[in-house]
């Protein structure tokens, strides 16, 4: 059985503050680079309250969701119960074996997406394992990060900490900038660029597309410094076969 989340003591401040309103850049690129979707088996990887699983629900998707945090799961399924879109939810840890109440225990799907889950998860190789485990060969998982490149400006903070910390410092850690609101709370984990990319290709996970899409227009103007740099990383990567072999996407 999953354990305690960090997001369980802020459940209804996260949910309220990232509504199904996808407007954001950054989400809007890993629905597209997810696509297409109708019809296909897509599981929502540290889902949350279910935001970007009812986007894919709505695109024709077959959803499951699965997250650690029992308090989001629960907003998941009420919204689920309110406006019935076939989605099921999981209350599960995405980096445990396989076992009864495990991810790894769903079946096979054609998809696998995370939004901003990755720095939540402390085991990364855990959760890439799950990932691998759960996609068919050819099939795609699609994720959206904080740039790990990016450091940060007046009240915001970085993808790694403050204080003399370094780009090259990977570890959990807790942001302090007046304008991270969410980071300060539940804090991130910051990994190196090409930890991302070398623990994807371990579990025969291989970068198709990247996308770095710029910050939306009112976020920029209020931190002009900070947007000059990257903000956000989206990723599309193909399952090989096991063989080493890489097959293109369905399309």
């Amino acid at each position: 059985m999953a354990g305690i989340a960090r997001y369980d003591e802020i459940a209804d401040f996260y949910a309220a503050g990232w509504t199904d309103d996808i407007d954001d850049p950054a989400a809007r690129r890993l629905l597209s680079l997810a696509e297409p979707v109708a019809g296909r088996r897509v599981l929502d990887l540290a889902c949350g309250h279910g935001r970007i699983s009812r986007a894919l629900a709505r695109r024709g998707a077959s959803v499951v969701g699965a997250d650690l945090s029992a308090a989001l799961i629960a907003k998941a399924e009420a919204a689920e119960r309110e406006s019935p879109l076939g989605i099921r939810y999981l209350h599960a840890d995405a980096t445990a074996p396989a076992g009864a109440g495990s991810v790894r225990e769903l079946g096979v799907f054609d998809a696998v997406v995370c939004s901003f889950g990755l720095s939540d998860i402390d085991d990364l190789e855990g959760a890439m394992a799950t990932t691998a485990a759960a996609l068919r060969p050819g099939g795609v998982f699609v994720c959206s990060i904080l740039h790990p490149c990016f450091p940060g400006g007046t009240g915001v903070s970085g993808s790694w900490a403050g204080g003399g910390g370094r780009y090259y410092d990977e570890g959990w850690w807790r942001a302090d900038g007046e304008l991270s609101s969410l980071r300060r709370q539940v804090g991130a984990n910051h990994r190196t660029l090409s930890t991302y990319v070398n623990t994807l290709r371990r579990h025969d996970l291989w970068v198709d597309e990247m996308a770095e899409p710029e910050p939306a227009p009112d976020w920029a103007s209020k931190r002009p410094d900070a947007a000059r740099f990257p903000v956000f990383l989206v990723l599309r990567c193909v399952k090989g076969n096991d063989t080493g072999h890489r097959p293109p996407p369905d399309e």
